[in-house]
């Protein structure tokens, strides 16, 4: 027990013979020590495109011409032309009035009888005029190649007017659709078709007559 009594206080005793340990080192405190390196931020040169867009604004104007074939019932297709204005309430509304002249052929009637004719040359002058309310249904663009665009529109049409054919006025309901293509902010070019249906009795009964045209024409806004 004298023995024992003195060796247990050596964990706490430091004997001239006993090597003091080394200091130990975090290997983790020289590297944060160490400066973090700045990640480069890459500015991108990209060169935008410019593109026009045709100005084209509600409660615009639209004034033109027109060309095509109107097919009267019993008298044949025969070139029509007129005018056309338009005045583009809001972007998908707009009001539109056409004037129209055509010359109406001769009916297989006259055609087999040979001299017998039944309408005057002057009686023979097919004109109209209406008024329809349009919607723009399908307005985008069309492509015409890579890299050219321009602004489109399908459009119908609704109305009501008056034709004068072989010496009567007949009071005349309208309608149809058309295709709009803007190449430039000022001028657009249609291609539509109209049906004008009035009640005739030309021929010795009275009938609805269809009377289908087809046109392509050029306006400018103004």
């Amino acid at each position: 027990m004298v023995v024992l009594a003195p060796l247990s206080g050596c964990a706490s005793l430091h004997w001239p013979w006993q090597q003091k340990p080394a200091p130990v080192t975090d290997a983790s405190s020289d590297t944060a020590e160490q400066p973090v390196a700045t990640p480069r931020v890459i500015d991108p040169q990209v060169q935008r495109r410019t593109i026009k867009v045709p100005k084209i604004a509600a409660k615009d104007f639209e004034l033109g011409l027109f060309y095509g074939a109107l097919s009267v019932e019993d008298f044949g297709t025969n070139p029509v032309s007129g005018v056309r204005a338009a005045f583009h309430v809001t972007e998908d509304f707009f009001f539109e009035a056409n004037y129209g002249r055509s010359t109406a052929g001769k009916t297989s009637f006259e055609t087999l009888n040979g001299s017998l004719q039944l309408l005057t040359p002057a009686e023979r002058r097919f004109t109209y005029y209406n008024v329809s309310l349009g919607y723009n249904m399908l307005p985008g663009e069309v492509y015409l190649g890579r890299n050219l665009a321009m602004n489109s529109s399908l459009y119908l049409l609704g109305g009501i007017g008056s034709t004068k054919f072989a010496g009567d006025q007949h009071f005349t309901v309208n309608f149809g659709a058309g295709y709009r293509v803007l190449p430039t902010d000022w001028l657009a070019i249609h291609v539509d078709m109209q049906n004008l249906v009035f009640q005739s009795d030309l021929l010795g009964s009275k009938k609805l007559t269809s009377n289908l045209g087809a046109s392509i024409g050029a306006t400018v806004f103004f």
